[in-house]
């Protein structure tokens, strides 16, 4: 056979082909494949590495149901600590029952279960149990903790006003099962024959009336081999099985193997001991521990899925969802269904039963920015039961609730409700009485008296509605904010009013939202305290947090002209300065006058320490202010600075929070954004452009339409819009509207890492303000 000889050249050449081929052949990173589980991707621990110093978030894990009425949470904290959940604290105390939506506002109805065995240990230092985050699992529909004093691994799957506990425990004669009904008044009742413990907590710290109680019930799957209670002062009582005064509790004891589980079925009401058990029967029934576990993840797929987005950084996945998780917590549901299958609640306002949607446990100067916009957005259904419960509150109490917890608190400025109402209906949102919230509305903004609490109503009343502001030397504290605030409101109730017909009344309120005109000093270009002889308060420091402000300076509350930025860049003279001001807050080292305080307050310190100049991102008064460049025509800016925000402030880690989390707000800011919009003005029906963060994001509207974002040529050096596309078709505008989003459709952005000056830069393409409506 002729031997075939093959040159140097050609073999080098043939190399060449092969390893081209070789190369196209390889695997290229690509979006990720779609989701399957969501919860997976949810750390509830974001955020709980906090304290009253330093907030990273201030939030607890929360075992929960969707909007549950009751949540439930380890406690590493001593009863009565509304940092319940401490990162780095090495003792587990219980599993408590918590209503609380933050540490400062507290906690209501709670009580806690506790495993222990051995010598009994019962009171609350003694009976804590070394623990770690290693054998720790948390997730929204689960908890499981190993109690290393006790060799014992303590399970929790929930419900929407149940739990299901499983303890396995070691091989002893002395395993004990604690329920400990807290102080402020409780009451035990062991029933040894039917396996239950029966009894009430009244514990709250504010907002509740004289009959306040929540009642709960606890059914064992194993006799009991004892029975003790304790009262007052740690008292025991061995052998008892009743007990009743300022913070009781009851003690089940058992034989067991190695590797026993004893479960519990627990339930409570806010109505009656027989609600409780027809909510344990209504949601736990006969379903198994791992039933009622894969409900909750059921339940927490359906609602995180909703909104699907694609990246191969899989931190941005884990933030994004354990953001969205925080979102669909509050406002919590605060109805039970009775036994006609009827929507009842407990009243915290009157005290009585009454028919009907109630939802508690909200600060609406928070959440009005970002969480009921995202309502109206995703949850619309939703959002018109929690209208149907304003309007029930207004009925019950004769005040729209600005803080509730579970009634009203005195907490927080504003009169935020508005903003909140008057969006749902602008929406499209329906099945709620809108005349009687109009009524409740104009009731805030003309009736002084009465008010229930200082921060229900408008405090100020009588100066605003004369003057046309809150002064500064009449004893009401953070007067400009208060102004600024009562401006928006006033809009919002314009609008409100336009849309149903009430030209007149409207024109009356949109006169009055341009009182913020009446606090803008000129000589500084800033928002100002103001005397009530006209003058403007001096000395004046704008950065002095707190007196005129509420938890900011006149650097952050200068902003807070959510309907009409073009007005507030016209008395700033013009696009130029106005941008100049904005880039100042940031150029500007963190300098601050804590005086107002007496000392730097965590707000001051979240700013300080993050390298953003005074930007205070870990609060809500300035979280729309970036977007606010697309108003001056330089969108560029803010994409750039909301991409900053986005991969530097937050983390799915738990100090992965820059500030508060309140209630959903500053989670809502980050889902917002990342999806690419953000609603810096309520109640216009417009998102304002930034800079999406994901590949593509799908969101699945209830509607049954399906809107799409996509971002072509993203990256973590692309923060840049180059072009942007709506359903095919070229657009250049920095907005977007809210109905387009509802109609479904898909929103594609081409991305780049230098800015492109020359897009979104229109006159005509700038988003909504009053002044060229």
């Amino acid at each position: 056979m002729k031997k075939v000889t093959i040159s140097n050249s050609l073999k080098i050449y043939l190399f060449l082909i092969l390893l081209l081929l070789a190369l196209s052949c390889e695997e290229q990173p690509k979006e990720q494949e779609t989701i399957q589980d969501f919860v997976h991707y949810v750390n509830p621990l974001m955020g709980t590495d906090s304290s009253f110093d330093l907030s990273n978030g201030n939030t607890y894990p929360a075992i929960a149901m969707p909007w549950g009425m009751n949540f439930w949470t380890p406690m590493t904290s001593k009863m009565g600590d509304g940092w319940t959940y401490k990162y780095d604290e090495h003792k587990i105390r219980g599993i408590k029952q918590t209503h609380q939506p933050s540490p400062w506002i507290n906690d209501y109805a709670a009580f806690s279960l506790m495993a222990v065995t051995g010598d009994l240990k019962f009171q609350e230092e003694e009976r804590a149990s070394w623990f770690s985050h290693k054998a720790e699992t948390v997730r929204p529909d689960y908890y499981s903790v190993y109690l290393a004093d006790y060799d014992v691994v303590a399970e929790v799957a929930p419900t929407e006003r149940a739990a299901h506990f499983k303890f396995t425990f070691p091989e002893t004669d002395k395993a004990y099962i604690l329920l400990d009904a807290f102080f402020k008044g409780s009451m035990v009742k062991i029933l040894p024959e039917q396996r239950k413990v029966i009894g009430y907590c009244r514990n709250n710290s504010g907002g509740v009336p004289d009959n306040f109680h929540n009642y709960f019930v606890a059914e064992f799957d194993t006799d009991f081999e004892l029975t003790h209670t304790w009262e007052d002062n740690w008292q025991l009582h061995e052998g008892s099985t009743e007990s009743e005064g300022e913070h009781v509790g009851a003690i089940l004891g058992f034989a067991t193997k190695r590797g026993q589980t004893i479960r519990v079925k627990v339930a409570s009401s806010f109505i009656s001991p027989e609600q409780a058990q027809l909510n344990l029967d209504r949601e736990l029934g006969n379903d198994s521990f791992q039933e009622t576990r894969e409900k909750a993840n059921e339940a927490w797929q359906k609602e995180l899925g909703r909104i699907e987005v694609f990246s191969t950084n899989q931190d941005h996945l884990k933030t994004f969802y354990s953001c969205l998780y925080r979102v669909l917590l509050f406002p919590r549901k605060f109805y039970e269904i009775n036994s006609q299958d009827q929507v009842v609640h407990y009243s915290p306002y009157n005290g009585e039963v009454l028919p009907g949607y109630m939802f508690t446990d909200n600060g609406f100067w928070d959440t009005f920015r970002a969480v009921f916009p995202f309502f109206n957005m995703m949850y619309p259904e939703l959002n018109a039961q929690i209208m149907e419960g304003l309007v029930n509150t207004y009925k019950e109490s004769g005040w729209l609730p600005e803080w509730a917890s579970p009634g009203h608190r005195d907490s927080m400025i504003g009169s935020n409700s508005a903003s909140i109402i008057a969006d749902a209906h602008l929406s499209g949102v329906d099945g709620f009485d809108v005349e009687v919230l109009l009524e409740a509305m104009l009731k805030n903004a003309t009736v002084a008296h009465g008010r229930p609490t200082n921060s229900v109503g408008r405090a100020g009343l009588e100066y605003y509605n004369s003057l046309g502001y809150v002064p500064y030397d009449v004893g009401v504290n953070e007067n400009a904010a208060r102004t600024l605030e009562y401006a928006y409101a006033d809009f919002t109730i314009a609008q409100l009013a336009k849309s149903m017909g009430k030209e007149s009344l409207a024109q009356q309120y949109y006169a009055k939202s341009l009182n913020y005109k009446k606090l803008f000093d000129p000589s500084t270009k800033l928002m100002r305290g103001k005397n009530k002889d006209g003058q403007f308060q001096t000395p004046f420091n704008p950065l002095k947090w707190g007196d005129a402000f509420t938890e900011g300076n006149s650097l952050h509350y200068t902003w807070s002209v959510f309907h009409d930025v073009q007005g507030l860049i016209d008395l700033m003279g013009g696009e130029d300065e106005f941008v100049r001001m904005l880039d100042g807050v940031f150029e500007m080292p963190p300098k601050y006058d804590d005086s107002y305080y007496g000392f730097t307050i965590h707000e001051i310190r979240e700013m300080q320490i993050v390298n953003m100049g005074n930007y205070a991102h870990g609060n809500q008064p300035i979280q729309h202010m970036i977007y606010l460049y697309n108003h001056a025509r330089q969108p560029w800016k803010a994409q750039q600075r909301i991409r900053e925000v986005l991969t530097k402030l937050y983390t799915p880690a738990p100090d992965g929070y820059c500030g508060d989390e309140d209630n959903g707000q500053t989670s809502a800011w980050y889902v917002f954004s990342a999806l690419g919009f953000y609603p810096v003005a309520p109640a216009t029906n417009e998102y304002v452009i930034g800079s999406p963060l994901f590949d593509r994001a799908i969101l699945h509207l209830q509607n049954g339409n399906t809107f799409t974002v996509t971002a072509e040529g993203n990256g973590n050096n692309s923060p840049f819009i180059q072009n942007a596309s709506l359903n095919g078709k070229p657009m250049d505008q920095t907005w977007i509207a809210a109905e387009t989003v509802q109609n479904g459709g898909e929103l594609t952005f081409g991305m780049g890492v230098e800015p492109n000056k020359n897009w979104g830069i229109s006159q005509e393409g700038v988003p909504y303000s009053f002044s060229i409506k």
